[in-house]
């Protein structure tokens, strides 16, 4: 299947390689996002200016405040829940749809190769450069929900009761899909009834999965939602460096299937969010499951860190190259 083919992952953004000093080198050969750039490509302009200061995402169809800060100021998630209710009560920019993004939806405006926002380049709005909060909860901690850094791009969960900034959206996107959460908790991580929680697993916004989600193939594990085949195996190299990963796909890719290390967005894209230990959908077929994996994106905060799954727990953070602390699970388009 042509890199093109690929279903309901965006392109990160990144177009430089850096290596594990943080030095810019030639992508050609490389092994990194940078030389692949898969994923859905970004239109240009990628972002269009609505009435009643709206703003129009041309890649994912979704909608959002100009003005990235619901009330201009943090607040728990409980509350954020609550404040986009009244939005809709009171008909908010004409519109009376808004819902708290999920963490699809949220880490979507997410630009990897940007930083202080890490938001493309161009874009209209005003955001501020901490935490936001999204509708799902991390099912590891209940008690947590997921938000996303708007400095730096890294996810991870925070105690519901703790501030955090809130930025509304609107519509429906093609090409996003679930979170898989369907269930809901309230901020002491007790299960309650979805209906009307505005949750991620009240609203379950994004294309379905398909089921089943994996089918085996002769020499790998074909992803159905996303169309991308991964090595059965998960732990393609110990624990190693980035560099490391990076030639163990290379030399792997010349006996025949061309594998390399996953973008982030491609990593992500196995999570789901109803699950931990491992975040992955019930019934997958993968084998040697460990903590935390390499992808090929660079961190443009500092190119000498690259971002990484946390596959027990569904976070996105950031590793140093140099430092073998991660594995790696390698994919084919």
């Amino acid at each position: 299947m042509p890199a093109s083919a690929i279903r309901h992952i965006l392109a990160t953004g990144q177009t430089l390689c850096f290596d594990a000093e943080g030095k810019p080198v030639d992508c050609a050969g490389s092994g990194q996002d940078g030389e692949f750039r898969t994923g859905l490509p970004w239109p240009e302009p990628r972002f269009e200016l609505l009435e009643n200061d709206l703003v129009l995402d041309r890649l994912t169809s979704l909608v959002w405040p100009r003005t990235a800060s619901l009330g201009d100021f943090p607040m728990s998630w409980t509350e954020a829940l609550s404040a986009v209710k009244l939005m809709n009560e009171g008909n908010a920019f004409d519109h009376a749809d808004w819902r708290l993004p999920n963490r699809r939806e949220l880490s979507s405006l997410v630009s990897y190769s940007h930083h202080r926002p890490a938001l493309p380049a161009g874009h209209p709005f005003t955001v501020s450069q901490t935490w936001y909060w999204t509708s799902t909860t991390a099912s590891l901690a209940p008690a947590y929900a997921w938000h996303v850094h708007l400095e730096g791009g890294r996810m991870f969960y925070g105690d519901k009761t703790r501030d955090a900034m809130v930025w509304p959206v609107r519509g429906k996107s093609p090409v996003l899909s679930r979170t898989g959460q369907r269930r809901c908790w309230d901020a002491f991580g007790t299960i309650i009834d979805c209906a009307a929680t505005g949750q991620d697993g009240d609203l379950r916004s994004g294309a379905p999965w398909p089921e089943p989600r994996f089918d085996m193939e002769e020499d790998g594990v074909r992803d159905l939602l996303t169309g991308l085949l991964w090595t059965r195996s998960t732990d393609q190299c110990g624990i190693c460096a980035w560099e490391d990963a990076l030639r163990e796909a290379k030399k792997r890719s010349k006996k025949g299937r061309k594998w390399r290390l996953p973008s982030i967005r491609e990593l992500e894209s196995l999570v789901d969010a109803e699950h931990h230990n491992p975040a992955l959908p019930s019934n997958h077929p993968f084998t040697d499951i460990r903590e935390a994996y390499w992808s090929s994106t660079s961190s443009a905060y500092g190119p000498d860190w690259a971002y990484c799954l946390y596959l027990h727990k569904g976070a996105v953070g950031v590793g140093f190259k140099a430092k073998r602390e991660f594995h790696a699970w390698f994919v084919a388009a």
